[in-house]
């Protein structure tokens, strides 16, 4: 993850946007006195937003759950059989 100087940013913002859509990495954005800003394409957010969203509550708890029978082999995983690929 880059950081920048707001004052850099302001200087070159149009680059370093460009920069970030071309490179799809997060930049650190700081500011004397105040705290960090993180700057990242939207598609990245909503992904993270929902990933957070899922690791919450019953869904978190659930999908850890299935996890962890995952690790410990108490589920058997299984391919998806097309039914169009066997006929």
């Amino acid at each position: 993850m880059k950081v920048i100087a707001a004052s850099d940013l302001r200087a070159n913002l149009a680059n370093v946007f460009d920069a970030i859509e071309d490179d799809a990495e997060d930049l650190i954005v700081t500011r004397s006195g105040h705290e960090p800003l993180v700057v990242m394409l939207k598609r990245d957010y909503d992904a993270w937003r929902e990933t957070e969203y899922l690791s919450r509550g019953a869904n978190g708890r659930e999908l850890r759950r299935r996890a962890a029978e995952m690790e410990s082999g108490e589920r058997i995983v299984r391919d998806v059989i097309d039914p169009e690929a066997t006929e």
